[in-house]
């Protein structure tokens, strides 16, 4: 039995993939950020965002961009990676995302098909889907089929360990000022009492008017996970992020259901794989994946098919130029993340107000590189020519 060419092209296929641009940028942040990893020694302050963008173009002049990113290591790793395997898209038809995925993923599968690699196909996942919908003039998640308009926000960025309680306090009440519904801070201090200190204080502030939700990085075993959990049942948290090892499901399992505050992870998570455990486990309350760490939107996606049908509720990890959209396509209501870090990388700001973030008007993702962006950019490269 002779076996179609799976790559010939039907009628069906009317565009062809022509050029692509990468480039390598570095965001710095304006002060050293911390959080409970730092203060167990696991990692060193963060100073700058490493970023791995794509910019795809077709013989027909449709173009999308789209972004993978890395904390502390990893960014000039994934900038390799993504040019030993963007030839594999030249040619090719970018309507046929999930398949370009696969075929992305398999290039590259001798060094796996999770962490570092599938963050460097997450940048063309992204860009793919950009595309798509700018072709379609619609915003992504309109594209996917929305069922809000805006989403749930909650801020993170003002309330680090690094921080002192006084400016968290005051980033708090600037956070409220710009119409923030939610407000997330770190805890995980070697000294359980400072960390619930701090939570009370920002909680007599917030005096029950928004969200309020606490993160400990990992940092927690189990018996300390357990009681402070028990401490701050009284105070309605929102959530619990992230109380134990980013891989323990079982332990996070069991502390979901003894405790009436939700619990929430996934963000270190790079593959559906790793989901799937929390989700048939019955490890959270709200799962937290990151579209660039688990490889773009097309996995995202099946990510959020799996909760949905186990009715999780979902709160994606950073990113929110990207998260947004995908929330908004996401049928139970979700919160989506706020971090004003990312603005000097593109031209375009998104909406807060009434304690959420609405879905932009314009077509795609909705952001366009700035000049700064491309100013902080170390290194590029370029593939097939310009259409």
């Amino acid at each position: 039995m002779i076996r179609a060419n799976p790559l010939a092209a039907g009628l069906a296929t009317t565009d062809r993939i022509e050029w692509i641009g990468l480039s390598l940028s570095f965001l710095p942040l304006a002060s050293p950020i911390s959080d409970a990893k730092v203060l167990t020694g696991r990692q060193k302050p963060l100073t700058e965002i490493a970023f791995l963008f794509a910019e795809i173009r077709t013989k027909d002049g449709h173009e999308g961009v789209g972004f993978s990113y890395s904390k502390r290591a990893g960014g000039p790793g994934q900038y390799a990676h993504a040019k030993e395997i963007a030839p594999a898209l030249l040619g090719e038809d970018p309507n046929d995302i999930a398949r370009l995925w696969d075929k992305l993923c398999w290039a590259g599968a001798s060094v796996g098909r999770s962490g570092l690699a599938t963050q460097a196909i997450a940048a063309f996942d992204i860009a793919l889907w950009d595309l798509k919908a700018r072709r379609a003039r619609l915003p992504l998640a309109k594209l996917l089929g929305a069922h809000r308009d805006s989403v749930q926000v909650y801020n993170t960025s003002g309330g680090y360990l690094s921080t002192p309680t006084a400016e968290v306090l005051e980033n708090v009440e600037k956070s409220l000022e710009r119409g923030i519904g939610g407000i997330k801070i770190k805890v995980g201090q070697p000294d359980p009492m400072i960390d619930l200190q701090r939570v009370e204080a920002v909680h007599r502030l917030l005096d029950d008017r928004v969200a309020l939700m606490i993160d400990a990085n990992q940092q927690w075993d189990r018996v300390t996970a357990q009681r402070f959990g028990r401490a701050v049942e009284p105070l309605n948290l929102t959530w619990i992020e992230e109380p134990l090892d980013a891989y323990d499901a079982e332990g996070h399992a069991a502390l979901a259901a003894m405790l009436d505050t939700p619990i929430a992870t996934g963000e270190m998570l790079t593959s559906v794989a790793e989901h799937w455990e929390l989700i048939r486990n019955r490890s959270v309350d709200f799962i937290q994946p990151d579209a660039p760490r688990v490889g773009g939107i097309t996995p995202m996606l099946k990510i959020m098919a799996l909760a949905d049908q186990a009715r999780i509720r979902m709160a994606p990890h950073f990113a929110m130029e990207i998260h947004l959209h995908l929330s908004a396509a996401y049928p139970h209501e979700p919160w989506v993340e706020h971090f004003e870090w990312l603005e000097p990388m593109f031209n375009e700001r998104l909406e807060i107000r009434d304690g959420r973030m609405w879905v932009p008007d314009r077509p795609g993702l909705g952001f366009s590189l700035s000049e700064q962006a491309r100013r902080w950019t170390t290194e590029r490269s370029e593939f097939g020519r310009r259409p």
